[in-house]
């Protein structure tokens, strides 16, 4: 082709054909005419709303991604965000009672320090279902020593919703294990004992420690006193 029509300026009245026009005529305009292509290939169809989508993670770049989010981009996690039409779910790729606790659900325990959409959702929904398994004590408390320090880092964390999610899932695991976590609690009653005196966090802390009173038997108690003083305990 000759170097002209390379650098040649296309009139600005000039029609363009559009594909999609079928057997019309090249002077016909389209509605989709002067509309960036990049608006046409997302617009929402009627359908859209009948077949939700699950999330998909290599949508957008995986530069600057934390390591849990970057473990769920790259399969890791064994579940999809699945966009329901009343409420988020997760969605196994396979049941979570054959989910292998090590080490998914310890992945789950460091991704709830997420505070970014969905991968904060994902580590505590994850977290919750994978110990409301059958037998999730038996897998869990091998796995005990390697929960205490990322349990921990949700409980010392500056975001509110972070210290809520830590707060939750020490709570439910101390319903799972019971007084095998009894040999933690001073790891995680440590940033515990640092928010105890702030008025925002004391009735949520102080529910936290009943449980971990209740569920860990007699040996807790001493070892929560030694932490937070002001503790009352539940038996009086």
């Amino acid at each position: 082709m000759a170097s002209w029509a390379k650098s040649s300026p296309t009139p600005r009245d000039a029609p363009r054909f559009n594909p999609n026009q079928g057997g019309r005529g090249v002077g016909v305009k389209s509605k989709s005419d002067g509309i960036p292509p990049s608006r046409l290939a997302f617009k929402a169809r009627p359908s859209d709303k009948l077949n939700p989508k699950t999330f998909d993670p290599f949508k957008n770049s995986q530069k600057h991604l934390s390591p849990f989010a970057n473990l769920y981009a790259n399969g890791g996690v064994p579940c999809r965000l699945f966009h329901g039409s009343v409420k988020h779910r997760l969605q196994w790729d396979i049941q979570p009672e054959q989910v292998p606790f090590n080490p998914i659900l310890v992945a789950l325990a460091d991704g709830l320090r997420e505070t970014v959409h969905p991968y904060m959702f994902i580590a505590e929904t994850g977290f919750k279902e994978l110990l409301e398994v059958q037998n999730a004590d038996e897998k869990t408390l091998p796995l005990l020593p390697r929960l205490a320090p990322p349990l921990r880092a949700a409980l010392g964390h500056d975001n509110m919703s972070v210290f809520e999610r830590g707060l939750a899932a020490t709570i439910q695991l101390s319903d799972v294990v019971g007084p095998a976590l009894t040999p933690h609690l001073k790891v995680l009653l440590m940033p515990l004992a640092k928010r105890m005196m702030d008025k925002k966090y004391k009735e949520r802390i102080t529910e936290c420690l009943q449980h971990l009173e209740q569920n860990c038997g007699r040996d807790a108690l001493p070892i929560i006193k030694s932490k937070v003083p002001t503790y009352s305990s539940i038996y009086g």
